[in-house]
């Protein structure tokens, strides 16, 4: 069951579409046009790092020649591919092009490309990389899960939001994630966004920053003359409203997007989905301030729109999600119980009780609830993964030499992260060492820093090798 999607207006004076509930709604993309995004080039920025290391060493060991190949391979060959691996989307498939992903897929014999409809999970996270103000700079990194295909799309240009508009307007609603709803929903050009802002006569965050402690949730200070009469005006006025204030929060401006969610709320104070949203951008903002008051206003708003919600499946089952994002545990329960009590069919809020029991260790519920959402999926897609994760935990459950091995690999997994960050330590603690042998004309203290440096940096890649080798589960078949 996909609601319907919200559509924005390019013009900041057209207010959006409403629904019968109040919230905006969005035509289907019809877009077919390829989209292309640069992939994250943090893999190459580590390969040039570690080449240019071992170059240093070549050349300190007195192997010009190699040193040649390694340099030039670090900084001429590295970047170009780096240049040319990208993501592309075409309205029916995603690809991932270049010439390491493809040596790469051929080597695993792993699919480099994954169509619309095998996408299993959508996952976005929004990282603070940088607060200024009142804005915080987010970057967005989206995983997105397919049968034998696991693609992290990472923002961090304008490229990255033509790819998921027009990936993610095409993609049922039950497989994406809160923030990728959101993404879908709200994720304009800030510059276009900024445009709405000047029209609406927010004023800028440096003004409005001292009084949101104050009044986060206040909503009697405005002015009462301004505000519509007629309840059509009213709702409009309201729609237009929450969905500026949506669109400034994704795109980072929080301390704007409270001050337009706290007058679109004195139009509809007991609008569930307004209040939902509204506690969502505040415990963003409570986030970036670390404040524990400002997040407890956040967690008691989303309790009244729990109280607004009603009989609505959708908004219900996003709340339990945000309480479960949040480690509201027993909040989430109630409110996934809830939703199932009335509706039945809800598959989020059954996949989340799945992954509530995964989190107690009850493993047979957790079979449960993945055999129950399997049935009430409708997206052949959904019903091929919880399908598989309810046949690997009932492997689980019932072949204790499975568990003990998938335990292992978990453990190992988390040995080799911490290892991992260890040899990266004791190959910083070498380089000065080396830079002191060089400076003092002390080989004998160069020599020391190049081996400590050089051996733990070997380490260190064998470690992430290893890593990559040991991240798949066992196959369920495996005897």
């Amino acid at each position: 069951m996909s609601e319907e999607r919200k559509s924005r207006s390019s013009r900041p004076d057209a207010p959006a579409p409403v629904a019968d509930n109040g919230k905006p709604t969005k035509e289907p993309s019809v877009n077919r046009e390829l989209v292309r995004h640069r992939a994250s080039p943090h893999s190459y920025l580590s390969f040039v790092l570690v080449g240019t290391f071992f170059t240093g060493l070549a050349l300190h060991l007195g192997s010009d020649l190699l040193a040649g190949i390694l340099f030039a391979t670090s900084w001429f060959a590295v970047p170009l591919f780096a240049f040319y691996d990208r993501f592309e989307f075409d309205g029916s498939t995603l690809r991932r092009t270049g010439l390491v992903p493809k040596a790469w897929s051929a080597i695993t014999a792993s699919p480099s490309a994954i169509r619309l409809e095998d996408i299993e999970l959508v996952e976005t996270q929004a990282l603070r990389a940088l607060r200024r103000g009142g804005d915080v700079y987010y970057r967005y990194r989206t995983l997105i899960v397919g049968e034998d295909v696991r693609f992290n799309v990472v923002s961090g240009s304008d490229s990255y939001r033509q790819l998921i508009n027009s990936l993610f307007s095409v993609v049922p609603e039950e497989i994406l994630d809160n923030r990728s709803v959101e993404l879908r929903d709200y994720y304009l050009d800030p510059k276009e966004v900024q445009t709405k802002v000047r029209f609406a006569k927010i004023p800028s965050a440096a003004v409005l920053e001292p009084s949101i402690r104050s009044r986060a949730s206040a909503s009697g200070t405005a002015r009462r003359h301004e505000e519509p009469v007629d309840p059509d005006e009213i709702a409009e006025r309201a729609g237009y409203l929450r969905q500026l204030a949506n669109e400034l929060r994704v795109n980072g401006y929080l301390v704007q997007a409270l001050e337009v969610f706290r007058r679109a709320l004195r139009l509809r104070p007991h609008d569930g989905w307004l209040l939902f949203e509204f506690a969502r951008c505040l415990h963003s903002y409570a986030g970036a301030e670390k404040s524990r008051g400002l997040e407890r206003k956040a967690m008691a708003a989303l309790r009244l729109a729990e109280r607004k919600a009603g009989t609505d499946e959708k908004l219900l089952s996003r709340l339990g999600e945000s309480y479960f994002q949040y480690g509201d545990w027993q909040r989430a329960k109630r409110t996934f119980e809830r939703t199932i009590d009335f509706a039945g069919d809800s598959y989020r809020s059954v996949r989340g009780m799945a992954e509530l029991a995964l989190r107690e260790g009850k493993i047979a519920h957790v079979i449960h609830h993945f055999a129950s959402a399997n049935r009430m999926a409708e997206i052949p897609a959904l019903r091929r993964w919880t399908s598989s994760e309810a046949a690997y935990f009932d492997r689980l459950n019932s072949d204790e030499d499975y568990m003990d091995m998938e335990i292992s690999r978990v453990n190992l997994l988390d040995s080799l992260e911490r290892s991992k960050k260890t040899a990266l330590r004791i190959t910083v603690l070498g380089l000065p060492l080396i830079i002191c042998g060089m400076i003092m004309e002390a080989s004998l203290l160069a020599n020391f820093g190049w081996a400590i440096s050089g051996v733990s940096l070997v380490v260190w890649i064998g470690i992430v090798i290893s890593r990559n080798m040991f991240s798949s589960r066992l196959p369920i078949e495996s005897e």
